[in-house]
């Protein structure tokens, strides 16, 4: 019986979720849920992520205890499932910095990167102050990310001696592979880009990215780069059913 059961779908959120679980060596089954249908809404859904969001995870081995916001999981997944620390730390001063880049990622990267998505690729109408703010803010956060790993030729975010892969690392990982989505060359950042390169190219991460779908949105974009986009109809759906819900509200 599977330990885990993972509700997700491919965006960088989901995957960084189905590459711990890669990572970690757990058993786990994967319910693809249908953004577009917005099954993330549904009351089921929402039973176990009152947020309406992938990606979340039930731990079956533990009275099906629900886990939402990905930031959360990685702490619930190396609370119960990494006793020996191989991608977390036992001095209390670096697990602190590992849950400072956990909340980097989380509280500035994703939500920054997002809205540079949104603005870049979805906004129905062309507002290029909206796109320059925000693309503008994730070069600003990857400069940060760069100048970290410059830092005494860090291989990994946290860690002494130029640091250890963790989770960190995973979650930052999946927002910056998604760089090109939101309009921004991460060529401009040669060390990050090989950070980034260096991890995709880890055996789990490999499996993690094909979950829950064989290929993502981010190497059929590598193959052409005017690729079809399966994410426009559910943002704007999504859009108009918070305008309608939302925006008539003071």
């Amino acid at each position: 019986m599977p330990t885990i059961q993972l509700l997700t779908a491919a965006t960088p959120n989901g995957q960084k979720i189905s590459i711990a679980l890669e990572e970690f060596g757990l058993d786990y089954r994967t319910k693809h849920i249908n953004l577009a249908e917005d099954e993330q809404k549904t009351d089921w859904f929402t039973k176990i992520n009152p947020n309406g969001r992938i990606p979340a995870i039930v731990d079956l081995s533990r009275d099906s205890f629900p886990v939402f916001e990905s930031g959360a999981i990685f702490l619930y997944l190396v609370e119960h499932y990494d006793p020996e620390h191989k991608f977390s730390f036992t001095d209390a001063n670096e697990r602190s910095e590992m849950a400072q880049w956990l909340f980097f990622q989380n509280a500035g990267l994703g939500p920054m990167q997002g809205q540079a998505n949104h603005f870049f690729r979805y906004a129905p109408m062309k507002i290029q102050y909206g796109i320059d703010r925000y693309q503008n803010e994730c070069k600003r956060l990857y400069t940060v990310l760069e100048s970290r790993l410059k830092d005494g030729s860090r291989e990994y975010l946290v860690g002494a001696n130029g640091g250890k892969y963790s989770v960190a690392d995973m979650s930052t990982f999946t927002w910056v592979r998604w760089a090109g989505w939101a309009g921004i060359a991460l060529e401009q950042f040669p060390t990050l880009q090989k950070w980034m390169e260096k991890i995709e190219a880890r055996p789990a991460v490999q499996k993690g990215l094909r979950v829950p779908d064989a290929e993502d949105q981010i190497v059929k974009l590598r193959r052409d780069p005017n690729v079809g986009d399966p994410f426009q109809q559910w943002v704007m759906k999504g859009q108009n059913e918070l305008k309608d819900k939302h925006g008539n509200k003071g």
